[in-house]
């Protein structure tokens, strides 16, 4: 029979607190779009069909609406269109703790992690606490399909 230390019963319980606290980190994964409010759907995988020359694309710029955005939380991206015409795409992921954002509304994307706020327009910080802008991901607009450059 084996005796159990009180170190091996430390290193146990430690494991299982840590595994415990990180399940409570998790991300959301629910994707979002909206220009005003905030509006749920399904989860979007983000590989639409394949655009000229290959790419998959994103989405359709039809599917982001004027002064909001979309959230690919597969992709782990977030294409918005400040104005008409304007497409912009960010990392998903929020500067503060890595959390995947939730919604777009009112021109911000948000986080529902600890309440970061970045602007549409930029990916800049709109609200703490994140300590820095979403970082920009280049994309093409070509035959109304978003693709990354």
């Amino acid at each position: 029979m084996t005796e159990l230390t009180r170190r091996a019963m430390i290193g146990s319980a430690a494991g299982v607190g840590i595994a415990t606290a990180l399940a409570g980190c998790s991300k959301k994964s629910d994707t979002s779009s909206s220009s005003g409010s905030t509006a749920s759907t399904a989860p979007t995988t983000g590989a639409a069909s394949p655009a000229p020359g290959g790419a998959a694309a994103l989405a359709k710029t039809s599917d982001i609406p004027v002064g909001g955005g979309k959230i690919l939380t597969a992709d782990k991206i977030v294409i918005t269109q400040p104005t008409a015409g304007q497409i912009k795409a960010f990392t998903a992921v929020c500067t503060h703790q890595g959390c995947v954002v939730g919604t777009i509304e009112n021109g911000l994307i948000k986080c529902p992690c600890h309440g970061s706020e970045y602007k549409i327009a930029d990916g800049s910080v709109a609200k703490g606490p994140a300590p820095a802008p979403l970082a920009a991901i280049p994309v093409t607009v070509s035959n109304g399909e978003i693709t990354k450059a």
